[in-house]
């Protein structure tokens, strides 16, 4: 019989159930976007882009995408970088980032076809690129790898980043369309009012730009005889000169106009500093009408000599004829960055120390140190009044009126007045910097004469580093800045080039200026734009004795001044003789067949008193302790004469010294610093009123970037110091090993003597 039950079934499924689940996306793939900022625009860009951080091997590099803009080329990654610990960042500019300013030479190669080319702007690239090499102007070398990236796209970038960083035209920098948004609205750019000369730190930068800036430094320095002058108000006088600087108070108006035709550029004498003894410090051009010259020269020194309360004489000083020119210390420089970059390290220590002695920049920021030196025995013992003069006197001049002022002044060794220094004697008196730092690569007028004076403070702060509030690494930001190419500070060649392009960018962009002479470009003062404040702190030297330091007692505030002795034992040694210091014996004996020589007796009488003299000053300065708030002077043999490592060592990953070099120190002091902070604001607390607390609210936060977590806290070196701190030199084109070379034994400590002498014999 048939059941009517249904068969049951024989199929088996091994396939599991379908779940109906939410349908979860796939992951997206983060997209690489650059940072930019207002005005800036990406003009091409690649991806698939390798980064290669060593020459000798791959497995380090990193991929991403490169992009150029209009205000520089940016590699973004995702990837970490290798082998780094530490990274000190900019608000400006990311990671991989490379001002367009900063670039000095954009070479394209071709692994298949053995080709490669130096590219110029608007040229036509034949082959398609492997590799992209860029030699920066702070000794940077970036190097980037297309294998993978499209030929076109990889093309296209080169030519874009040859293009936009050699602009034929002031108006192409990037500053012009970064303020050009600012004016289009209203709101202050990235939260920093442009123009400002403010630090981020509350106190302001004179700028030099309004009659009462130069008024108050008339004040400060207690110049009686002299007063501001507002011939050249709007610019009616002079193009190349501010429209208010100081002049001698029996120089009429009228004379001055008078006599401007008969200086180069129409650059009349320009005050730069009074003595407290009543001498001053004047900057002026050559006069280039022959038969006028000795008139005016001598009412100009008779004004100068009116001016001060004994009557003095004036010494003048032809720059021209007794310092390096631009073209030198160019050429130094070069060799300066071959041996330091380009050249590879040789094994006898002979030849590279000899090569840095045939560079000349060690002699040359000799020279403008030794000849500053003297000039400061002239306003401080002779107490005669000093005129730079030079042919346009817009270079030399700049460097030793700065210089003279930094030994003489302690308020120029200051934050804020070595800033106002800069702005004073560079910026506001007609430095090129546009021509000079090469914006618009015009290789002609090229020369690094501001970083040699940054050469040359850092000098001074190696030798007396208590006497200076700033530190190295301020130093080399600061020279960093100047190839950033947003600030109005080092874009123009004088004042009234920036008035003049800025209205023209203004009237052909529709901005309305109102009464404002030309655009507000930011100040690099303002390092709020750059660096967050607790970065800020590594521009403080932790060595730095201020004028006057707080104490506790009996329960109020009150000051107290170190005296000499509480230092000067540390800090400076006497010399076993003037050879090694300032003046040497034979600099004062005529050499064969000089003209002194034939000169008459009397004057050679006169030129042994004087040198006998001077000799005399530098001899008892050096045998007495060193005031830090008063006149410094540097020591000039060859062994106090260095080379600034971190400034031209940074990139360089085989010299980086971990957990080495003087930031070792730096941070030790530092912490130790911040303990003597924190027990002087421990005794505010027990001892003081409220009242008190507040008035010394400004102590309460700590100064220095390193920092104690106790009064009894000894905290060991962090593993990311290295000698090229804050820098990291990963990422950059690396050479073969330096160990055993001089370089090694030289970044270790050892001397460099300016003989050709081995390092062997010191051993």
């Amino acid at each position: 019989m048939f059941s009517l039950k249904p068969a049951k079934p024989t199929f088996k499924s091994y396939l599991l159930p379908q779940v109906e689940d939410k349908i979860t996306p796939e992951p997206r793939i983060k997209k690489l976007e650059p940072v930019l900022l207002p005005g800036e625009i990406v003009v091409n860009e690649v991806n698939f882009v390798r980064k290669c951080i060593a020459t000798d091997t791959s497995q380090y590099d990193l991929w991403g995408k490169l992009i150029c803009s209009n205000f520089k080329i940016s590699f973004i990654t995702d990837d970490p970088m290798p082998l780094q610990k530490f990274h000190y960042k900019n608000h400006l500019l990311g990671e991989h980032d490379v001002p367009l300013t900063c670039i000095e030479q954009v070479v394209t190669v071709n692994d298949t076809k053995r080709k490669q080319k130096v590219l110029g702007p608007n040229q036509k690239l034949k082959f398609n690129p492997t590799e992209l090499i860029i030699y920066c102007k702070d000794f940077r070398i970036v190097r980037f790898r297309f294998d993978e990236a499209g030929p076109e796209s990889a093309k296209k970038v080169c030519l874009a980043v040859a293009h936009y960083s050699q602009p034929t035209d002031l108006q192409l920098l990037f500053a012009f369309e970064y303020v050009g948004k600012k004016y289009h609205h209203p709101a202050t750019v990235n939260g920093i009012d442009p123009g400002g000369g403010g630090s981020g730190s509350g106190q302001q930068t004179p700028l030099f730009e309004t009659y009462s800036d130069w008024d108050r430094e008339i004040k400060r320095t207690g110049a009686s005889g002299w007063r501001v002058c507002s011939v050249n108000e709007g610019y009616m006088i002079s193009t190349c000169l501010p429209e208010y600087f100081v002049v001698p108070s029996s120089l009429a108006d009228q004379d001055l106009k008078l006599y401007s035709y008969s200086f180069i550029g129409r650059r009349m004498p320009l005050w730069c500093w009074n003595h407290s003894n009543g001498s001053a410090l004047v900057r002026m051009a050559n006069i280039k009408d022959v038969l006028q010259q000795r008139k005016i020269d001598q009412r100009i020194c008779n004004a100068i000599t009116r001016s001060h309360p004994q009557r003095s004489d004036v010494h003048k000083s032809d720059l021209d004829k007794c310092l390096p020119n631009i073209q030198e210390i160019q050429v130094a420089f070069i060799k300066l960055k071959q041996l330091c970059v380009n050249e590879p390290f040789e094994e006898t220590e002979e030849k590279w120390l000899s090569s840095l002695e045939n560079t000349r920049w060690l002699e040359y920021v000799r020279s403008f140190l030794k000849h500053s030196a003297e000039l400061v025995y002239m306003l401080d013992s002779k107490h005669v009044s000093v005129v730079l003069q030079e042919d346009e006197g817009r270079d030399l001049s700049c460097f030793i009126a700065s210089l003279i002022q930094v030994m003489l002044d302690p308020y120029f060794r200051t934050i804020v007045g070595f800033q106002s220094l800069i702005q004073k004697e560079w910026v506001m008196a007609g430095y090129q910097f546009l021509d000079r730092c090469n914006h618009l690569k015009r290789a002609d007028k090229e020369s690094p004469l501001f970083l040699m004076f940054l050469d040359s403070i850092w000098q001074l702060l190696e030798q007396y580093p208590s006497a200076f509030e700033f530190s190295e690494t301020y130093l080399t930001i600061l020279s960093d800045s100047t190839r950033i190419s947003l600030f109005g500070t080092f874009l123009f060649n004088c004042p009234h080039q920036r008035v003049k392009q800025s209205t023209e960018f203004a009237i052909s962009k529709n901005i309305q200026l109102g009464d404002e002479k030309g655009l507000k470009f930011p100040s690099v003062w303002d390092w709020s734009l750059q660096f967050a404040t607790r970065d800020r702190m590594l521009f403080h030297n932790p060595w730095y004795i201020g004028k006057s330091a707080p104490c506790v007692q009996n329960g109020s505030v009150k000051s107290f001044k170190r005296t000499k002795k509480n230092y000067s034992s540390t800090l400076r040694g006497i010399p076993p003789s003037l050879k090694n210091g300032i003046i040497n014996e034979q600099e004062f004996l005529p050499r064969r067949n000089s003209l002194i020589l034939k000169l008459k007796p009397d004057f050679l009488q006169q030129m042994d008193s004087q040198a006998n003299s001077m000799e005399q000053y530098f001899r008892e300065w050096f045998s007495k302790p060193v005031d830090l708030h008063g006149v410094i002077l540097p020591r000039l043999s060859g062994t106090h004469i260095k080379l600034w490592k971190l400034c031209y060592f940074r990139w360089v990953p085989e010299a980086q010294i971990n957990n080495g070099g003087f930031i070792t120190a730096f941070h030790k002091i530092s912490v130790l610093t911040d303990q003597v902070d924190m027990l002087n604001q421990s005794l505010r607390q027990y001892k003081s009123s409220s009242s008190l607390q507040a008035n010394c609210s400004e102590l309460d936060q700590s100064r220095m970037y390193f920092r104690a977590n106790g009064l009894n806290d000894n905290p060991g070196t962090p593993d990311f110091l290295s000698s090229s701190f804050p820098f990291s030199p990963i990422g950059n084109l690396c050479r073969r090993s330096i160990l055993g070379t001089p370089l090694s034994k030289f970044l270790s400590g050892a001397k460099i003597w300016l003989s050709t002498e081995t390092l062997a014999n010191e051993d």
